[in-house]
């Protein structure tokens, strides 16, 4: 597995891919986009001093061997002085997260190998998010959510984001939505440190300069007792975005915005890879100031530093490309699927339910001349603050109009609960899952 991130143009490499124009400037300290994400990243200085943590500085990159972020922070984390690919290392955690899915199982072995009376590591490290089958009336499903309840009451767990009227998700105050979104809106993704959790796509937070990964039950048991795991230090892949962003494609001023570095990182595990990390700069700095309290220290990649290989893309020359059943690796321009017959459309999720994703969306609505859906279309806020934003902010070019008014005069459904929705499956009352022997269309996920 490797790791995604981008260092000073001056970085040592072994083989190089040209694809696309290079026209990268020395002057400039880029950030990463993973491989699965060709579309989107532009070159960006730190223009702000970062806070001093209080951890111990083992690796700084004031060392003999330059090192990549992701070798900076394992080191850190592992009290190393350095650290290179392939080598095995106990690693201190700073966030643990889980959900209803995978929290009751890493719960049974925590009290397994630890005792049923254990206490663990430290209970303001620990984040449990209800997400996934939330609102639903199966028993089975809300019997995991009353586990994490019990054992967040019995540890005196500091972060539980429980949910217990599951009718008006807006009458639970501590109900925050999917995990991947929550934990950063919530302030739980910090430059310089090291989140694990209970879901592939917990490589999300590496939008914060953080190493971010997703690990089984079974390492999440053994983490709540201890706070540490032993992990392999993958190698780096870096990727250089080079050019102006056209129009059409997403993320189009992704320097300004930390959600869309969000869903670059969140997309890494598709394409194989263990982390994906954008640096932290002044855009995250900014993000994070009314977040967290907490102290924190970026690292950033050695102009020497060594990575597996290097991919250089002309974003100007990019277009929109859209994944088909059933492998990411299945993937074409959108122009090439003009005649493929869509039967449902899925707006939402951990990698398309954020604030600019559903803006996105109404811009096309507002752009077409407000033209009616033809297809049902599903629209699934992310977090709590997503959906109020969907029913609140104005629609550039709309007259004022917000994404709500805007969907329902196209014929859209009334965006639901903030959740996982329909993107895991799910018991069979869970919103916009099919539950009919067809297949369906493409999820248009923006």
């Amino acid at each position: 597995m490797a790791s995604s991130t981008i260092a000073s143009p001056s970085a040592s490499f072994i083989p190089t891919k040209e694809l696309g124009r290079s026209a990268f400037s020395p002057a400039s300290s880029p950030f990463s986009v993973p491989k699965c994400r060709k579309s989107i990243s532009k070159k960006i200085v730190s223009v702000m001093a970062p806070q001093q943590s209080e951890r111990k500085p083992a690796a700084t990159g004031s060392v003999k061997t330059a090192m990549t972020m992701t070798e900076k922070i394992l080191a850190r984390a592992s009290e190393k002085t350095h650290l290179s690919p392939g080598e095995n290392v106990w690693v201190d955690v700073d966030i643990l997260m889980t959900h209803d899915v995978c929290g009751p199982g890493s719960i049974g072995i925590f009290k397994k190998e630890f005792g049923q009376n254990a206490k663990v590591w430290d209970r303001e490290k620990i984040v449990i998010i209800p997400d996934h089958y939330i609102f639903t009336n199966d028993e089975r499903a809300n019997r995991n959510v009353d586990i994490l309840r019990d054992f967040c009451a019995e540890q005196n767990i500091k972060y539980f984001y429980d949910i217990q009227d599951r009718g008006n998700f807006k009458a639970n105050p501590d109900y925050k939505g999917v995990c991947h979104i929550a934990l950063a809106q919530e302030g739980h993704c910090r430059p310089g440190e090291v989140l694990l959790g209970t879901d592939s796509h917990t490589c999300t937070a590496g939008a914060f300069g953080q190493f971010a990964t997703g690990i089984g039950n079974t390492d999440a048991g053994f983490v709540m007792g201890a706070g540490k795991l032993l992990l392999k230090v993958p190698p780096t892949l870096r990727f250089v975005m080079d050019g102006e962003m056209p129009d059409y494609i997403l993320a189009k001023d992704l320097i300004l915005q930390m959600e869309e570095r969000m869903t670059l990182c969140n997309m890494v595990v598709e394409a194989g890879g263990k982390n994906g990390v954008v640096p932290a700069d002044s855009t995250t700095f900014k993000y994070l100031e009314d977040k967290t309290s907490l102290p924190y220290e970026p690292v950033y990649s050695d102009q020497q530093a060594r990575f597996l290989s290097e991919y250089r893309f002309d974003i100007s020359k990019l277009e929109p490309i859209v994944a088909k059943p059933h492998s990411p690796d299945n993937r074409a321009l959108a122009r090439e699927c003009k005649d493929v017959k869509i039967d449902r459309v899925y707006i939402g999720s951990c990698t398309g339910g954020k604030t600019e994703d559903f803006m996105a969306a109404a811009k096309l609505f507002v752009a077409s001349g407000y033209k009616k859906v033809k297809v049902p279309t599903f629209l699934v806020p992310a977090t709590q603050k997503v959906w109020m934003d969907v029913y609140s902010l104005p629609v550039p070019g709309s007259g004022g109009k917000t994404c709500s008014q805007i969907f329902e005069e196209v014929g859209c459904d009334t965006p639901a609960s903030p959740s996982c929705g329909a993107c895991l499956g799910g018991p069979k009352d869970t919103y916009a899952r099919m539950n009919e022997p067809k297949a369906s269309g493409f999820e248009f996920s923006i």
